[in-house]
């Protein structure tokens, strides 16, 4: 969401083959309310959102949106830490929705990759990796427009039909248009990621509703609140295996102009307040 400096990209090595292979395979299943019902429900998440906004997060400490789908890319759940919807910015609703729905897409588990694949126990891609590979010139320019949001979803404004367009009052609860529908949408900023149980990709994780880095931070507390990091090995491109698909900050100016250079391939701008590199290093590891 909010940067304080927006600086981008050097290619990496991986190709967009690579990043968008096949489903997980042998858990988690495909989609339908079955997928859902094996993941943590609305107050649970809600709990979880609201327990994991810390000022060890940085940034500007706003209430925040979470959003939870399942492998297939279903809404299973959406929550706010707030009083009510317009406790947090309206807008990060759809946005927490996308980057769950990206973690998913673009995530890997065990028995996904072959075993001669770069990454045979599976890749674990946060939004906040793929930050400089989408930007122009990079390995995944244009990836942000792949997925397009369903926006008669995501605003419950389906034509017809009684109850339409949706009371804004659902929003952020069990009966949020969303739940149970597909969104769509792909996000390369921080704050989404592939959810985990028993190494399986179950989904997807998405909050909102702070800096971008920040995001990140209380995705990733979540995410380990929810009991949804059990990686048991699942591979990142961080070079930490505690913290595999964490965010990397390692953007550097660019000389010839442009929005800068990832050392990497996979790193996020520095945003207002960011989180110190201690609290970074510090966020709960992988099971």
């Amino acid at each position: 969401m909010l940067t304080g400096k927006f600086v981008a990209s050097g290619c990496f090595a991986a190709t967009l083959g690579l990043l968008a292979g096949p489903a997980m395979a042998g858990g988690g299943g495909g989609g339908g309310n079955g997928s859902c019902n094996s993941l943590p429900g609305w107050s649970a998440l809600k709990n979880a959102l609201t327990s994991s906004i810390t000022p060890a997060n940085g940034g500007l400490g706003d209430n925040m949106w979470g959003v939870i789908v399942d492998p297939s890319g279903i809404v299973c759940a959406v929550a706010f830490s707030g009083a009510s919807y317009t406790s947090q910015w309206l807008g990060s609703r759809v946005i927490a929705a996308q980057k769950a729905n990206t973690g998913n897409a673009f995530s890997l588990g065990h028995n996904s990759v072959p075993m001669n694949g770069k990454f045979p126990t599976g890749l674990a891609l946060s939004t906040a990796n793929l930050y400089s590979a989408v930007q122009p010139g990079g390995s995944l320019y244009g990836l942000q427009h792949s997925n397009p949001v369903e926006t008669e979803v995501a605003y419950g404004n389906a034509p017809g039909g009684e109850g339409y367009p949706a009371n804004a009052g659902s929003f952020g609860t069990p009966q949020d248009p969303m739940v149970g529908q597909r969104i769509g949408g792909v996000d390369v900023f921080g704050g989404g990621f592939g959810i985990y149980v028993g190494g399986l990709r179950v989904g997807g994780l998405g909050v909102s509703g702070d800096t971008s880095c920040t995001d990140h931070m209380v995705g990733w507390r979540t995410r380990h609140a929810l009991g949804l990091d059990q990686f048991q090995g699942v591979a990142g491109v961080s070079g930490d295996s505690d913290h595999p698909d964490n965010i990397i900050f390692d953007i550097t100016p660019n000389p010839y102009g442009g929005t800068g250079i990832s050392a990497g391939g996979f790193g996020h701008p520095t945003c207002l307040n960011n989180p110190t590199a201690a609290a970074v290093a510090g966020l709960p590891a992988v099971r």
